[in-house]
């Protein structure tokens, strides 16, 4: 039987509850017969990121602890949650990513999981998994825009592609200040057109989700990461922490709603 997940006392809790992440985790929306399976899931990711992402703690230490981390796998979805811990471990040694293509194969261990343990636990169709795994990535490209000024000055740690800074006459040192530079700006902006393709290759998720509540809370999310990204082209993700507040997220809800119950 897995152990709790608790972290080491080397380690702080991030004091993120599923509330407070940026899209719902295990809302009202779901059975309550679920839920407790999706919170122990997503208690496993909390405490493995935050090991991941401690600003204190050496790469080896990390992978030490990520790597104990193996005997506390939930014990529904622990496939999934086994694969997180490959984008943890690579969190922890690696901060720099040569191309969007290489950005994904990140996305594919860190974000699609997520997706896939949410598919396969209400018994979805695994031919959804192609659109959820868009979506997630997507979820995780948004996150990295959010939080690439904090990201490089507390970890060293850059998820733009090198690539498309390079062509875009943008430096990693940019992200030190307060103020996004023009050549920046077009590297975000490049960036959010590719997420914006990510999120036209998940919207035929929605439709064919059988769940009532997964498929509200599926499209409250899509909603919701769009809404998130026009936000994205319009402020400056280093002069403040650019999110949706809460009159937004009740609209997305309302919205996500409305067109979860017509999908079907």
């Amino acid at each position: 039987m897995p152990q709790p997940v608790t972290l080491p006392d080397t380690v702080h809790a991030s004091g993120k509850d599923a509330g407070q992440e940026s899209f719902p985790v295990a809302s009202w929306l779901l059975p309550p017969s679920k839920r407790a399976q999706i919170m122990a899931f997503y208690r496993f990711a909390r405490a493995a990121d935050d090991i991941a992402d401690h600003p204190a703690l050496p790469p080896e230490e990390k992978l030490r602890l990520l790597n104990q981390m193996e005997g506390r796998l939930p014990a529904t979805g622990a496939e999934h949650a086994a694969a997180l811990l490959v984008a943890f471990r690579q969190d922890a040694g690696k901060a720099r990513y040569a191309d969007w293509d290489e950005l994904m194969g990140y996305c594919r261990h860190s974000a699609a999981p997520v997706g896939r343990f949410l598919l396969d636990l209400f018994g979805e169709d695994r031919t959804l998994r192609p659109h959820s795994d868009a979506l997630c990535a997507a979820l995780q490209v948004l996150n990295h825009v959010q939080d690439c000024g904090r990201d490089y000055r507390a970890l060293d740690r850059l998820y733009l592609p090198k690539d498309w800074l390079d062509a875009e006459g943008a430096t990693p040192d940019m992200l030190a200040v307060s103020q996004t530079s023009p050549a920046l700006r077009r590297t975000l902006d490049r960036v959010l057109d590719a997420t914006a393709a990510l999120l036209a290759v998940s919207c035929p998720l929605l439709p064919d989700i059988r769940n009532r509540g997964l498929r509200i809370q599926a499209a409250t999310t899509q909603i919701g990461a769009e809404a998130l990204l026009a936000r994205l082209r319009q402020q400056d993700p280093l002069t403040r922490h650019v999110r949706l507040g809460w009159p937004m997220r009740f609209l997305c809800l309302l919205r996500g709603i409305s067109s979860g119950m017509a999908s079907r």
